[in-house]
């Protein structure tokens, strides 16, 4: 039989196998990472065991991520006669009531339900709200809607269609397809992904290989690790045609190993695509075999770079290589080699199946598609955005993320992980595409997205990105690893009230210098975060170094803990219980102080005291003590 004829054959099963329970309720608990820290496994069991107690004939089942992250533990509810309703976040007690209330009663609990999946009269549906409006799913369509460890979900939806159509079609072809769609590479430079298929396609030497770089290891970053437990399938297809395009036998995806669900999740898919034909020798019956191995990586952060990806799979320290050769010309074991990282590669079927065209009817002419983000930090709805290129900052910080927690002031975002940069509020209407972002001193790079708020102090930020990168520098090159070194220490100087007024001028200086002489990204980027607080916060490194202050009240060594007299309660005691050093204490008026020289500076006292109150403060310069008028008598006479 043909390749079309073997696909027809399995997709037909599939849709026939799922429509047998679409009569059925049917309950998804989201069970990737983020909701089983939430509390996920144990509300998928109380739902199992209801279920089985009410004697219901349900169908419920583990499904992965859909991107809301707050509302964790997710719970979507299909029954029929109502709308598909997505609830959460859901406890124990909401699991029982939705069982009871809803699935035995009849009482959708609409009380509970963040939106429905589809337009109805009853209930808003997720494109209601501004968030839906913004977003445009290509990629994350299906994640948290099918089974990621059963491959008839995802054919069902459409899932190895275009593998079925590119195994007809000749390798210049899909390279053409790919090229044609403009698609750039979605792990930092944004490099053309056609063009590199197209060099390696063209390299001499075989065998070729073509690897997924899953190496997702920048702070507050987690689409990766979110695509792969919860639609492996369509990483694996997109691997699939990458390797048909450039005609690779062998295919790596290095996935690091602290993502034990995403490995398993992986290791399942590729079982049951080889069940099914899919993956293996000639595939659905035509002439092209291939495979996939999973290469857990170690956690080296400098391993998100190529050539050093690869010199980890040949066995060797993950060290960066010079380039050229280029990986396409001499890359794994010496042999033409493509590295595409997952978002890229899950771009493929869609595009392939989908059309060039349509692809670039999406986002902006330099930079068509979507672009997927991890919102984390300061901003009210945390998670995962897909959404067109040249959405602004501003519509995915407060239409996506719903703005700032706390009724707090904007004040920065971390876009493009450690090695990207700060941007301020004047960039909020800065549009986010591979350009723009470049031009403000940003970057694209893997996708996360820290959001600030008034009170964080943009010099420990730089401190903070610039001392994880200087730990993850592998050491090679002399100026990444005493540059970036040098660079932590005067900002370190500067967070405890020891900078000097030259030290601003000398950290572009150093930080120019490691651009310039550092091999890989790493050390090129790794002064971002420095070069940007600067540019736009400059005020205050001044205020740090010459007023010994700290702005954004943080910096441990510029700050003091004070009770404000005024706003203390007498009856209250919860400051003093909350003390680890016991450095509060009871003044003669009942109102309570806190001795400096004891205080620790651990937050607990402000976090403790109740927020009707709001009498603990930080304040900036540091106080040596609270004066004797404040404390209505020394408190060596108590």
């Amino acid at each position: 039989m043909s390749v079309s004829q073997n696909f027809a054959d399995l997709r037909s099963a599939a849709i026939e196998k799922l429509e047998a329970i679409k009569e059925k309720p049917l309950i998804l608990v989201g069970t990737a990472t983020c909701g089983r820290a939430a509390g996920a496994l144990e509300v998928l069991n109380v739902f199992r065991e209801e279920v089985s107690k009410h004697q219901l004939d349900v169908q419920v089942e583990e499904v992965g991520c859909m991107g809301h992250c707050y509302a964790e533990p997710l719970v979507v509810i299909s029954n029929p006669g109502f709308p598909t309703l997505a609830y959460g976040p859901v406890d124990e007690g909401t699991a029982q009531r939705l069982v009871s209330d809803y699935l035995v009663n009849g009482d959708p609990c609409y009380e509970f339900a963040m939106a429905a999946l589809e337009p109805n009269d009853e209930f808003p549906t997720f494109e209601d709200f501004p968030r839906g409006v913004i977003e445009k799913k290509i990629i994350l369509r299906d994640c948290g809607l099918i089974d990621p460890d059963d491959i008839d979900h995802y054919l069902a939806k459409d899932g190895y269609a275009a593998l079925a159509k590119v195994l007809e079609m000749e390798p210049t072809a899909v390279i053409d397809e790919i090229k044609d769609a403009k698609l750039r590479g979605r792990g930092g430079a944004g490099f053309p992904t056609g063009v590199k298929w197209e060099f390696c396609y063209k390299a001499k030497g075989s065998p070729k290989y073509v690897i997924c770089n899953a190496d997702e290891g920048d702070p507050g970053a987690f689409m990766d690790r979110a695509i792969l437990e919860s639609n492996p399938h369509q990483l694996i297809e997109g691997l699939i045609i990458a390797a048909y395009a450039v005609q690779a036998a062998t295919g790596y995806i290095y996935v690091r190993a602290e993502y034990p669900l995403a490995i398993e999740r992986l290791q399942n898919a590729l079982d049951q695509a080889r069940e099914k034909g899919l993956l293996g020798d000639k595939m659905l019956g035509s002439d092209f075999s291939f495979d996939i191995k999973i290469f857990p990586g170690s956690g080296a952060f400098v391993c998100g770079e190529e050539t050093a990806l690869i010199t980890s799979i040949e066995g060797s320290t993950g060290l960066p290589s010079h380039r050229p050769p280029y990986p396409t010309t001499a890359g794994l074991f010496g042999k033409p080699t493509v590295i595409n990282n997952v978002k890229t590669l899950s771009y493929i079927p869609h595009i392939m199946r989908q059309g060039a065209e349509w692809f670039k009817s999406i986002g902006t002419e330099n930079s068509p598609g979507t672009a997927v983000f991890a919102l984390a930090g300061k901003v009210v709805s945390t998670g995962l955005a897909e959404v067109p290129m040249g959405t602004t900052i501003r519509e995915l910080v407060y239409d996506v993320g719903n703005g700032i927690k706390d009724e707090k002031e904007f004040k920065a975002v971390q876009i493009g992980g450690p090695s990207g940069g700060c941007l301020p509020e004047s960039s909020l209407e800065l549009p986010i595409d591979f350009d723009s972002l470049q031009q403000g001193g940003a970057m694209m790079g893997s996708g996360g997205i820290v959001v600030l708020n008034e009170d964080d102090c943009m010099v420990e930020i730089a401190r903070f990105f610039l001392d994880f990168t200087q730990k993850e520098s592998c050491g090679k090159c002399t100026f990444c690893r005493l540059g970036t070194k040098q660079m932590l220490e005067i900002l370190t100087d500067i967070t405890q009230g020891k900078g000097k007024p030259e030290d601003i001028d000398l950290l572009q200086e150093l930080a120019e210098d490691i651009k310039l002489g550092s091999l890989c990204s790493l050390g090129k980027t790794a002064p971002n975060p420095v070069l940007t607080t600067i540019r736009y916060f400059r005020d205050e490194y001044e205020a740090h170094i010459n007023e010994g202050r700290c702005p954004g009240l943080m910096c441990k060594e510029l700050i003091s803990y004070m009770i404000v007299p005024e706003k203390c309660s007498k009856l209250c005691d919860v400051c003093i219980g909350s003390c680890p050093t016991e450095a509060i204490y009871t003044r003669p008026d009942m109102l309570k102080a806190i001795h400096q020289d004891k205080c620790f500076k651990c937050n607990s006292c402000l976090v403790a005291c109740p927020p009707q109150y709001k009498a603990v403060i930080r304040v900036s310069p540091p106080l040596e003590e609270q004066t004797e008028a404040e404390e209505g008598g020394n408190a060596d006479e108590q």
